[in-house]
C-alpha cells in the first residue's frame, strides 16, 4: 500500500516539479500530460483486474448508479465546453460516490488498498479540472449525477465502468481543455 502511495505522489510531484519548470517556447502545460491519466488508468485496471480475481469478500453490499460510459462523438463535439464538463464532474462524483461504497461493503483487505487509490486518483483528476477552472460537481438535493446513468452491482463491474469512464469523456474532456491547446501561431 506504501509503495501505490508513492507513486501516486510522485506523479502528483513530477506534475508539480513540471509545472515550475521554466518555461520553453510553448510546452503543454503539466496538468494536460496525458501520461498521468494513462497512469491512473494502469492503476484502474489493476483493481479491476485484481477484483475480478477475488472469491471472497469483494462484493458490493447494493447497487450503485454510475455514469453512461458510451460516448456519441457527434454529441459530444455538439455539446459546448462547459456541458461536457458537467458530463465529466457528474460522472466523477457519481463514481466517488460509488466507490466510497465499495470501500465500506469489501471486508477482503488486500483489495482495499486498490480502492483507496480508486478513490485518491479520483480527488487528483478532480484537482486537475479544478486547475483547468473547470468548476467541481456540486449535487442538488436527492440528485442522481444526471439522465445518462445506470446501476451496477458487481464491484468488477464498478471498476470497468471506472476504467471506461477514464478513458473515454476524462480524456476527451482533457484532451479538449482550452488550456491545454497548443499555440500555434
Amino acid at each position: 500500500m506504501l509503495q501505490k502511495t508513492a507513486r501516486g505522489l510522485f506523479a502528483l510531484l513530477l506534475i508539480v516539479l513540471e509545472w515550475t519548470r521554466p518555461c520553453l517556447l510553448s510546452p503543454l502545460r503539466p496538468i494536460c500530460d496525458l501520461r498521468v491519466l494513462n497512469h491512473f488508468i494502469k492503476e484502474a485496471r489493476d483493481a479491476e483486474g485484481a477484483m475480478r480475481l477475488c472469491r471472497e469478500g469483494c462484493s458490493l453490499s447494493e447497487s450503485v448508479t454510475v455514469p453512461q460510459t458510451r460516448v456519441d462523438f457527434d454529441v459530444w463535439e455538439k455539446k459546448n465546453a462547459l456541458a461536457q464538463a458537467q458530463d465529466v464532474q457528474s460522472g466523477l462524483w457519481l463514481l466517488h460516490q460509488a466507490l466510497s461504497l465499495l470501500r465500506t461493503s469489501v471486508t477482503n483487505t488486500a483489495l482495499h488498498s486498490h480502492i483507496d487509490n480508486s478513490i485518491r486518483n479520483l480527488l487528483s483528476i478532480n484537482a486537475v479540472l479544478r486547475s483547468l477552472n473547470i468548476q467541481e460537481y456540486t449535487p442538488s438535493a436527492g440528485a442522481t449525477g444526471g439522465e445518462e446513468t445506470w446501476n451496477v452491482s458487481s464491484a468488477p463491474d464498478l471498476l470497468q465502468v471506472y476504467v471506461n469512464f477514464l478513458r473515454g469523456k476524462v480524456r476527451l474532456l482533457l484532451s479538449d481543455a482550452q488550456a491545454c491547446q497548443q499555440d500555434v501561431s
